[in-house]
């Protein structure tokens, strides 16, 4: 049974050009025009993506005192809606644990219940010879993408290490991310602005300033400029951070850097809304001044941009958020964003003439397959690749809304955001899983072993 999507606008990382795919056993067989198929879909007026790739989600994960709102199954298919056709969630490493024991415990959330394809990075938290060891057997694995934390005690790691580390990625191929905040500064800034009396969500970003990421970014650059090795910068969300970056690649490194649709669209304004509603908004990084957001705009439209992902981490106000009513430092850190990022930079970014609708490809879909090792199947409408489609009306607009939603929250940051258009229908392997807006199809989503960074 072949299936064949007609009449539309297929987009490319390079171009935009009207053809025909025709897909059989989950796979595109031909690409061209006039072709048809047993079953037709007709994508007239319509814009053909290849399924979008969210390289940066927190699933299932305990953090905080609680768990996040999302499990693997709500919060993949509220991917799927999205077009968003593959995530890859973050396992993490328990201090005095190993790495084994962590991909073991992701993939017991995972399988089985995942609607679109799925894969892990892994989170290096305690640095040990048996850890080094384990890095290789990741890489095995299929987990060839790795992240360290320049912040939370639980999680962070010093420069020793992240330098070993880094001179570990160089040997087995790998790729590793850092989140870059100067951990024991910002926490000394949160302890003193709590006795000071300080305690509203208006303090998460007064105390989480530009210069925390700009001088772990700096630090982490340095440290892999020694070590040889590629850094991924992972959520950047400064000019701050955003100047090293350049510094760097100016002196000759391989930076991939990240970011995520918040720090375009939000700013820092919204934690000073009334009645606590801005501990919705609390993340980190947190969202900063319209300087910053004009400066990531800036190096989005110049190319300087690599990926854009989530960093969905998703916790609901009533009953969690609300758990720092009376301390900042206790809400949860974390918005979801899964289902919305292409809709969303869609508008903001392509819709609005900021870039093309090739350079939107590039960052959901062609680079994050490259980065994350899922090129050879995923990432582009090439014949032999995975049938992961996306079909993309530009006219049927909607407003998005908590009411209107797939994820497991009882709000969303971008309630009120009027888009320019929608996705209408995903295909994942071939399967019609999303069909007019309407998830038709769950559960199909597979374990996804990846190569080294292409």
């Amino acid at each position: 049974m072949t299936t064949c999507i007609q009449n539309g606008t297929l987009v490319t990382g390079a171009e935009t050009r009207p053809g025909d795919l025709l897909i059989e056993n989950g796979i595109i067989q031909k690409v061209g025009v006039g072709l048809s198929g047993d079953h037709n879909i007709d994508a007239t007026g319509c814009l053909v993506f290849p399924g979008f790739i969210d390289g940066h989600t927190h699933m299932d994960m305990p953090v905080s005192g609680t768990v996040t709102a999302d499990d693997f199954k709500t919060g993949s298919e509220a991917a799927l809606v999205g077009g968003t056709t593959m995530l890859i969630d973050f396992a993490t490493q328990d201090k005095g644990g190993t790495l084994k024991d962590a991909l073991r415990v992701w993939h017991e959330r995972a399988d089985g219940k995942c609607a679109c394809d799925y894969g892990f990075h892994m989170a290096v938290t305690d640095w040990n010879e048996q850890t080094r060891r384990e890095l290789h057997e990741m890489a095995d694995a299929g987990v060839t993408s790795f992240k360290a934390y320049y912040a939370y005690d639980a999680l962070m790691v010093d420069d020793r290490e992240m330098y070993d580390l880094l001179c570990e990625m160089r040997e087995i191929g790998g790729i590793l991310g850092v989140h870059c905040e100067n951990g024991p500064v910002l926490d000394r800034l949160r302890e003193k602005a709590v006795a000071a009396g300080h305690t509203s969500p208006a303090w998460h970003p007064r105390t989480r300033p530009s210069i925390v990421e700009g001088e772990a970014v700096s630090r982490f650059l340095r440290i892999a400029d020694l070590a040889g090795a590629p850094a991924w910068i992972v959520h950047l969300s400064t000019a701050d951070g955003l100047s090293e970056i350049r510094a760097a690649r100016e002196r000759g490194q391989q930076v991939l850097v990240e970011s995520c649709p918040q720090y375009f669209t939000l700013t820092e304004e919204v934690y000073n809304k009334p009645d606590f509603e801005g501990a919705k908004y609390v993340c980190s990084p947190p969202l900063r001044p319209q300087s910053d957001q004009d400066a990531l705009w800036q190096a989005l439209e110049n190319g300087e941009i690599d990926i854009l992902s989530t960093d969905h981490c998703s916790f609901n106000f009533k009953g969690q958020k609300e758990m720092g009513r009376d301390d900042f430092t206790k809400i949860p850190n974390g918005m979801p964003g899964i289902e919305h990022r292409p809709t969303v930079m869609y508008t903001a970014a392509v819709a609005s003439g900021r870039i093309p609708v090739t350079a939107l490809c590039q960052m959901l879909a062609e680079n994050p397959a490259k980065m994350f090792g899922v090129w050879s199947r995923k990432g582009s409408l090439d014949v032999g690749k995975d049938a992961d489609i996306v079909i993309y009306d530009p006219k049927a607009d909607f407003t998005i809304s908590a009411e209107n939603q797939h994820h497991n929250c009882d709000y969303t940051p971008f309630e009120g955001f009027r888009t320019a258009g929608s996705v209408r229908d995903v295909f994942l392997s071939g399967v019609h899983a999303v069909q007019n807006g309407k998830l038709v199809e769950t559960g199909r989503g597979r374990y996804i072993p990846r190569d080294k960074m292409r």
